[in-house]
């Protein structure tokens, strides 16, 4: 494709979100804005919270890992299943059961407001670090595949702060009216945009390989890359009882105790729509997950069979691309490609602005109606700014890509203390020294890395995702030895 026609392709999407964004943001009303005015259909909440959880990062990495790890992944998938179940059972009726706008005000009810602004600031900190690289892997791509081919700006093309700059315009644009209101119905969108791309991108590469329709499983469940259980060594980040319980507990705190997620959860109805749409959300988010990895076999057989040097991150966006399958392949993994980015970037401007604005400012207790929109108006450009900072630094201070992938792994580390704060609040009944919380939540993920870091180095023994559950287990413990008297 041609970088003028991409850059229509990329217009033209836009455009359909403006449109969206008009219809739903007539009242641009706080409301609308964290709530949806809690009237969003679940099955559109749990549709569009498909795209929200397999970022670009998933599109374009899941198919990537199966070269070196099978389908090993796909136990993290089933440890998600018990994960949402705690979710359905436990969370969500806190969360309505008390009326929450912002998830972390219950941790202000039950230990103090130090308590509360730790954990709203470690959300805050992981959800910046997570959308600006997500944002900064697809920027990445349209940075190569279009604007570094443009003349606009002399021989050297469109610089990358530019593009950056346009890419967090436009979604600021249809989302600083109305919010999440306007995010359930473009997330909707953008995850059928992803499922269609991947099942276009099946479509090809099968009928190029020879394969009918029935013979895909045939085919996938017969390569040695179909490995899914891994029993044999305990040691390694692949080892199933590691890679469930993480599952698990990644579930937990990045749907359960993640405001971005959450924000989506609380638009419904009621709390048994809320229940249905997690319910249903599991059954689809387990399936499409399987269908990556199903593609991943296919993506790299194909390469194999082609002479393709491709791998890893840049397995998919070859073949779709660059190895002549066709301009409809190309097209639809484009569109798939900034769907999956923009489902989970829009929904974590929105929630920054609404924890921000609630938890940090406190808006809703401070300020009347008038001000409350016009604060909050003021924060969303203020995240849309760092947003493009942070990318900004990934591309130009961290260049070293596997620096930027450490970097983003350590936006991990932040959950931890959110689990053990969680945890210790819901399964206890002991209070806290509230203003010594903070220097425990810094303390456990530090702790956590250095003990992995040695695990690793003098026992051969790596934690892989498990470092999360040792993460929330230090932070439990911090808060036992800081335990004051029952409630």
């Amino acid at each position: 494709m041609q970088p003028y026609q991409i850059l229509l392709l990329i217009a033209g999407y836009f455009g359909v979100l403006m449109l969206i964004s008009y219809l739903t943001g007539k009242s641009g009303s706080n409301s609308d804005f964290f709530k949806a005015g809690k009237q969003s259909p679940w099955y559109l909440v749990a549709f569009g919270m498909i795209g929200a959880s397999l970022s670009g990062v998933t599109f374009i990495s899941v198919p990537g890992w199966i070269e070196a790890s099978s389908f090993s992944y796909f136990q993290v998938v089933l440890g998600y299943t018990v994960g949402y179940a705690v979710i359905g059972l436990v969370l969500l009726p806190l969360y309505y059961k008390l009326n929450l706008t912002s998830i972390y005000t219950y941790l202000e009810s039950r230990f103090g407001n130090a308590s509360y602004k730790t954990g709203a600031s470690f959300f805050l900190l992981s959800r910046i670090i997570g959308a600006s690289f997500r944002l900064y892997l697809v920027a990445n791509v349209l940075q190569l595949l279009v604007f570094d081919k443009m003349s606009f700006f002399g021989d050297e093309g469109v610089p990358f702060w530019v593009t950056v700059t346009i890419t967090i315009l436009l979604i600021w644009l249809y989302t600083f009216k109305a919010g999440i209101k306007t995010i359930v119905w473009t997330d909707t969108l953008q995850t059928l945009f992803m499922l269609v791309a991947v099942g276009v991108a099946i479509y090809y590469v099968s009928e190029e390989m020879g394969l009918s329709g029935g013979e895909i499983m045939s085919f996938v469940s017969d390569s040695d890359l179909s490995q899914v259980f891994f029993f044999d060594d305990w040691k390694s980040g692949d080892y199933f009882f590691k890679q469930f319980l993480s599952g698990a507990f990644i579930a937990i705190v990045m749907t359960g105790l993640d405001q971005d997620m959450m924000q989506k959860n609380l638009t419904c109805h009621n709390l048994e729509d809320a229940k249905k749409n997690m319910f249903w959300f599991t059954i689809v988010l387990t399936v499409v997950n399987m269908v990556f990895l199903v593609l991943g076999v296919l993506l790299t057989v194909y390469a194999a069979q082609n002479g393709i040097d491709a791998h890893k991150d840049d397995l998919f966006p070859t073949i779709a691309v660059e190895s002549g399958l066709g301009v409809g392949l190309a097209i639809v993994f484009l569109l798939g490609l900034i769907a999956a980015a923009y489902s989970s970037a829009d929904s974590a401007l929105t929630s920054l602005t609404t924890s921000f604005s609630i938890d940090i400012l406190d808006i809703e207790k401070k300020h009347d109606a008038k001000a409350q929109v016009r604060i909050r108006k003021r924060i969303h450009i203020l995240m849309s700014i760092i947003l493009v900072v942070v990318i900004i630094v990934f591309k130009y201070v961290i260049a070293n890509e596997s620096v930027i992938k450490n970097v983003f792994t350590f936006a991990g580390y932040t959950y931890g203390p959110l689990l053990g704060l969680y945890a210790f609040g819901l399964f206890t009944k002991w209070k806290v020294k509230d203003a010594i919380v903070p220097a425990i939540a810094i303390a456990s993920p530090i702790l956590a890395y250095l003990i992995s870091y040695l695990c690793k180095k003098y026992a051969g023994f790596d934690f892989g995702f498990f470092i999360l559950i040792l993460n929330g287990a230090l932070t439990f413990l911090g808060l036992v030895l800081i335990r004051t008297q029952k409630n």
